[in-house]
């Protein structure tokens, strides 16, 4: 999901196996489309592969900020988004929302936004969230965006009553919201939900589906049910993640 969702294809003997890393099936401004890959193994993540998970529009996601925006101009409003391809694509999210002010960013993001730039992402006027502490206090009607682990650090202190928010599929989940302190949950997700995932592998139509990165139990009896030949794949390392 970092300019594009990246798949890796094996083919030997006449046999194609597909991985597909980390992908969504939603618009994403910030980076290239999936493409089905016709294949006779598809390897797909699970990270949210229950059928409880269905993903808001991300611009509708995006259209709550924006309005938090305008009822509280006077509190700034911290965004959490990882730095690999999320913080990107919240910010070309606000781009498309009408949002052309600056933005301001942690400075673990400036790299990677960087790297997009070059690549002609055009993610506006970036401003660095480095000013001192009577700055960042000063700081109204702005949007700020930071890594998740930004806001347990003193950085987050000297923003005077922020709006806290977190873009992650784990939004939906209230009890995580509430768990981080997020005043203003935003379900945006680099990972593919419920209803896309089995939409996917129906349009692929493996022989084989090999599930990986997250709850297999779900999608192993989905697949039972639609006759497929399907198995999960414990690799170590790619247990649940924060997203």
């Amino acid at each position: 999901h970092v300019l594009g969702s990246a798949q890796i294809a094996i083919t030997h003997r006449g046999q194609r196996i597909v991985a597909s890393g980390d992908y969504a099936r939603v618009s994403n401004p910030s980076c290239a489309p999936f493409e089905p890959v016709p294949c006779d193994t598809f390897i797909t993540e699970a990270t949210f592969a229950l059928p409880v998970f269905k993903h808001p529009d991300p611009a509708d996601e995006m259209a709550k900020l924006m309005a938090s925006m305008r009822a509280a101009p006077e509190r700034p409003h911290l965004v959490g988004a990882y730095a690999l391809g999320k913080a990107q694509r919240v910010i070309m999210l606000a781009r498309e929302a009408g949002y052309d002010a600056p933005i301001y960013i942690h400075g673990a993001l400036q790299k990677l936004c960087d790297y997009h730039i070059e690549q002609g992402i055009p993610l506006g006027d970036l401003r660095p969230a480095t000013m001192d502490k009577a700055e960042a206090r000063a700081l109204r009607e702005a949007l700020v965006i930071a890594p998740p682990s930004a806001f347990s650090s003193p950085w987050v202190q000297r923003f005077a009553d922020p709006v806290i928010s977190f873009a992650s599929g784990w939004m939906q989940i209230r009890a995580r919201a509430r768990q981080r302190g997020v005043e203003l949950p935003l379900v945006i997700s680099d990972h593919i939900d419920w209803v896309d995932l089995t939409r996917t592998v129906r349009e692929i139509d493996p022989s084989e589906l090999w599930i990986t990165h997250g709850r297999e139990e779900a999608l192993m009896r989905w697949a039972e049910l639609e006759g497929r030949v399907a198995r999960p794949l414990h690799l170590v390392g790619y247990e649940e993640e924060p997203e």
